[in-house]
């Protein structure tokens, strides 16, 4: 048997890629191979989290992979059937809005439009600070759209952050198993971490 071949994309919430990228790694040990891909943001954006060539660099080094990060390079994705699975994580709020409105112009959303039309796997894992706001319209409209799956997620900060949520990114491996056989890990909704 093929081993599965995932896109990984990763979106501009830089606070979350210190827990992100090890879960990359996690899903290479265990004999994934992972095509990584990043938004123009998550690609260029030097931050307090990092610079954005020590991310490249890092996740390139785990991966064995060129990162896939412009319109044209995620674009064969569906008529090549490159992909098993498609992971997004962080998916920021931006993105939700465009996945469910069916905007793909940026690398992410056209490698997950692209990756769609061959009735496979998107695993989103949230992490947005209008979550229970401005985005609860994408999440739930992509929550009921055929072939999309979530990562558990739970309010980081209730209190001083009441509209925020963010996935429990150490359950992307166990979702992605699960999206692979069609099914929605349980619960999805999880407690906020103590």
């Amino acid at each position: 048997m093929k081993e599965a071949t995932i896109g990984f994309a990763l979106c501009g919430s830089f606070c979350t890629f210190a827990k992100v990228i090890p879960n990359m790694k996690r899903l290479v040990d265990k004999g994934y191979n992972i095509i990584p891909i990043m938004s123009t943001s998550a690609y260029e954006t030097d931050t307090r989290f990092g610079s954005a060539k020590s991310f490249r660099t890092s996740i390139e080094e785990i991966c064995q992979n060129r990162i896939v990060h412009t319109i044209f390079e995620a674009e064969p994705i569906g008529p090549k059937k490159l992909l098993d699975a498609l992971v997004i994580a962080p998916c920021t709020g931006n993105t939700l809005g465009k996945l469910a409105n069916g905007i793909s112009d940026t690398s992410v959303t056209l490698a997950a439009k692209a990756h769609l039309r061959n009735g496979r796997p998107v695993v989103v894992a949230v992490s947005t600070n209008d979550a229970l706001s401005g985005s609860a319209g994408n999440i739930g409209k992509l929550m009921v759209t055929k072939n999309y799956y979530f990562v558990p997620m739970r309010q980081d900060d209730p209190v001083h952050k009441p509209t925020s949520i963010v996935a429990d990114f150490d359950q992307i491996p166990s979702a992605l198993d699960c999206a692979l056989r069609g099914k929605q890990i349980q619960p999805m909704l999880i407690a906020p971490a103590s």
